[in-house]
């Protein structure tokens, strides 16, 4: 298998400055629509990274479950690998790929943590299955075989009400730069960077 020479000529889409939006969610969101509607699989899927405070990095795919005017919201077990990297660390960064359009959006911010009511509202509105998964699940942790995360979901679920577990919650990742990247033939990408600068957003074009 020839991997070096895998490739895409990019050629279905152009991105000019002057047609985007003046604010990057405003224009994520036209951008999401437009993902929605050209039916890709889970649009929504979304590449999450997290360090530790000295710099080591791990990526994972999310869903994302919300968009915000002042951010993008996703919800997690706190206990898992990213949690407690989210909590040594606020700082996050998120990747929207849609290859079947030739985009990408990367976004980088800081972390808040949602309102109680907030984990609650999404928790009980999810599959019930899922609900008792959370609460199955030790997220990250090492368990002895297959068969015993089975048998505790089954105990769980006899309960016959999950319950939502305290570790168990969303963040809010308020973006202070944003980047717009559309496919172009001959690699020479369009690269649109916005960049929050007290309290107002500049947006620039970034070399491909």
């Amino acid at each position: 298998m020839d991997i070096a020479g895998m490739r895409e000529n990019y050629r279905k889409g152009a991105l000019d400055m002057d047609h985007t939006d003046p604010l990057p969610i405003t224009q994520f969101r036209q951008w999401f629509d437009e993902a929605v509607q050209s039916a890709i699989e889970e649009p929504n899927a979304v590449i999450l990274a997290t360090s530790t405070p000295d710099g080591h990095p791990s990526v994972r795919t999310m869903l994302l479950k919300g968009v915000e005017d002042n951010g993008f919201v996703f919800f997690t077990n706190k206990h898992s690998r990213k949690g407690r990297e989210m909590a040594d660390n606020p700082f996050a960064s998120l990747l929207f790929f849609w290859g079947a359009l030739e985009r990408q959006v990367r976004i980088e911010g800081r972390l808040t943590a949602l309102s109680e009511a907030d984990n609650d509202a999404y928790f009980y509105s999810r599959p019930i299955e899922s609900q008792f998964g959370a609460m199955a699940s030790p997220q990250s942790q090492p368990i002895e075989s297959r068969s015993w995360l089975e048998k505790r979901m089954e105990e769980l679920q006899a309960m016959n009400k999950p319950v939502r577990p305290a570790h168990w919650g969303g963040f809010l990742l308020e973006p202070d730069v944003m980047e717009f990247w559309q496919g172009r033939p001959g690699r020479l990408h369009d690269r649109i960077q916005y960049v929050l600068t007290d309290g107002v957003w500049i947006r620039q074009r970034l070399a491909p």
